[in-house]
């Protein structure tokens, strides 16, 4: 038996439609109490009574897959306001670049003329743009104030850019403009907000909220998150073989690790689907992203399973722009969806199409997107949280330009070195004032103008 059709049958085990009596298991390890159906789950206390059991068979340390059944029977919509299912996993640790920039592992910052790689990479790690990098720098948890803040300009992004393939025109531009202005030639915060905050339930526009029953078909059905835990950063990566859409070349991952003629690069792996509109919105910077680095490294999307299609957690919004697909049954409608993908969003990457059994998407967690950094020995060096909220392009690309110095594949730039920071110029005051656990408004005032002073000095 090949490794495909064992996949294919253990996989079509868990992914059989749900029925009234029939019990529900994710991998054979997590399983809805007996008796229980999805359908009663649309009951409250049913969905509380049953986390609670479910808290208690499976303590911590949880899967992924554990916590998201949990967080959904516990109310949670997924929206991304209640936290993601685990952090992203990094090989490039503070620790890491500091050790490999030949300075103590207490070290409170790098500057820039201390760097010892290429100054290019240096501009890239150094988030905040201060001249130095810090572990702030290297910060992505839900809590950071840059993560937090970028967070707020992706949805407020998706609310403006109405096409669905993630380019904001000067066109969309001025219509929302328009819109929410309501007749003046000037817009107030209060119209802003009320353009940009969704009317519907639980921050989802109308339409768009899905109930838990719908949640827990589309985790049973692999829709909105991944069964499987996918490899750790350090894990041999798993091999594969798929086809590219339009079904001319067959690209194996190891080969291109290894290839003779391109050279040993890291290499980028690309979960996605078309029906996830965060995805669809983040994709450009992927793109971009592939644009620039694209001599150092090899870029591989790979097009897994529909998050939204319209026989299970539908979205109206995705409609209104044109993206509207049924769960493909077979690997000639996946290519269809693919296809379609590839002509609203225009991917320069090559883009190769799982099975129907999705079994790169399940051996890499990859469901409903997830970003990876491969390194030149085939080990994991950078696995992104789970998608959409997961999803950090600027996160992975900060681990990738650590994997190229690493690997030594980087190109040397002819940047001028830059002259040491005085003292006092190496000696904030605190860190950025907006850290989230300093909730007073006041506070946060004063620390900013603290900080202000400093920065222009």
């Amino acid at each position: 038996m090949t490794w495909r059709l064992l996949f294919a049958v253990t996989l079509g085990f868990f992914m059989v439609r749900d029925a009234p009596s029939q019990s529900y298991s994710l991998s054979g390890n997590l399983t809805l109490p007996k008796g229980i159906t999805v359908e009663s789950l649309a009951d409250p206390k049913v969905a509380a009574t049953v986390a609670e059991q479910l808290e208690k068979t499976y303590p911590p340390p949880r899967s992924e897959a554990a916590r998201m059944l949990i967080a959904i029977l516990r109310g949670s919509q997924l929206n991304g306001s209640d936290g993601w299912f685990g952090p992203a996993q990094s090989r490039y640790s503070w620790s890491w670049l500091v050790t490999k920039n030949g300075q103590d592992a207490q070290s409170p910052f790098v500057r820039r003329d201390q760097f010892q790689g290429p100054l290019n990479l240096f501009d890239q790690i150094d988030r905040d743009g201060d001249g130095r990098i810090s572990p702030t720098d290297l910060d992505w948890s839900d809590r950071n104030p840059f993560v937090m803040q970028s967070g707020i300009i992706n949805r407020v992004f998706r609310r403006i850019e109405t096409s669905g393939n993630g380019r904001l025109t000067r066109e969309e531009w001025g219509a929302f403009f328009q819109s929410a202005a309501m007749g003046k030639d000037f817009l107030s915060a209060y119209d802003l907000r009320g353009a940009v905050i969704p009317r519907g339930p639980m921050g989802f526009s109308p339409g768009d909220a899905p109930s838990v029953p719908v949640l827990v078909k589309g985790l049973f059905a692999g829709e909105i998150g991944s069964i499987s835990e996918g490899p750790s950063v350090g894990a041999t990566a798993p091999d594969f073989g798929l086809k590219t859409a339009d079904g001319k070349q067959m690209v194996t991952l190891s080969k291109v690790i290894g290839s003779k003629v391109i050279g040993p690069k890291p290499v980028v792996l690309v979960f996605g689907n078309f029906t996830c509109g965060p995805f669809r919105s983040l994709y450009p910077d992927v793109e971009s992203l592939y644009a620039k680095h694209k001599d150092n490294a090899t870029f591989l999307m790979v097009y897994v399973r529909e998050a939204h299609p319209t026989d299970g957690w539908k979205m109206d919004s995705n409609g209104k722009m044109g993206v509207s697909v049924k769960q493909p049954t077979t690997l000639g409608e996946r290519v269809e969806a693919c296809e379609m993908f590839q002509k609203k969003l225009q991917p320069g990457m090559a883009v190769l199409v799982d099975e129907l059994s999705d079994p790169v998407g399940t051996a890499y967690s990859g469901m409903p997107a997830r970003l990876y950094v491969i390194d030149t020995q085939g080990k994991v060096a950078y696995k992104s949280g789970r998608g959409p909220f997961g999803f950090k392009p600027m996160e992975m690309e900060q681990a990738l330009v650590m994997s190229l110095w690493e690997s030594e594949k980087a190109k040397k730039t002819t940047l001028p070195k830059a002259e040491p920071l005085t003292e006092k110029a190496t000696s904030p005051p605190g860190p950025i004032p907006l850290e989230a656990e300093n909730s007073n408004p006041l506070e946060q005032q004063k620390g900013l103008r603290k900080w202000l002073r400093w920065k222009s000095k």
